[in-house]
């Protein structure tokens, strides 16, 4: 027979450190929010990793071969990424500089 699979998101949700639900935690939208910024740049950080190497590797593998097309699409792929990763921590320290000039906590916000 076939099982469904089902998850009860309260449990996938729980925080694991005995603060009980997610629901607990965020008690509004301002603190997940503030969270999902912060994580963002992780996760920023990580399509950046990977995207570099990929274009690295793409680019040593067609370094012998001459073929000037998947040569560009590496250097593409590289050129892109690290414009990607510039946009991406640029917001971050403007996020940062509106913080300081408007006194408003955006990332560490307590907003209700």
């Amino acid at each position: 027979m076939n099982k469904l699979l089902a998850v009860n998101i309260g449990d996938a949700l729980s925080l694991g450190d005995g603060a009980g639900n997610i629901g607990d935690k965020y008690t509004s939208v301002s603190p997940l929010v503030s969270s999902l910024l912060k994580n963002s740049l992780v996760i920023a950080g990580l399509i950046f990793l990977c995207l570099l190497v990929f274009g690295g590797v793409m680019f040593i593998a067609n370094a012998g071969k001459g073929d000037d097309k998947k040569a560009s699409q590496s250097k593409s792929a590289i050129t892109s990424a690290l414009i990607g990763f510039a946009i991406v921590f640029s917001a971050y320290f403007i996020i940062q500089i509106i913080q300081v000039l408007t006194g408003v906590q955006i990332l560490n916000s307590t907003l209700q």
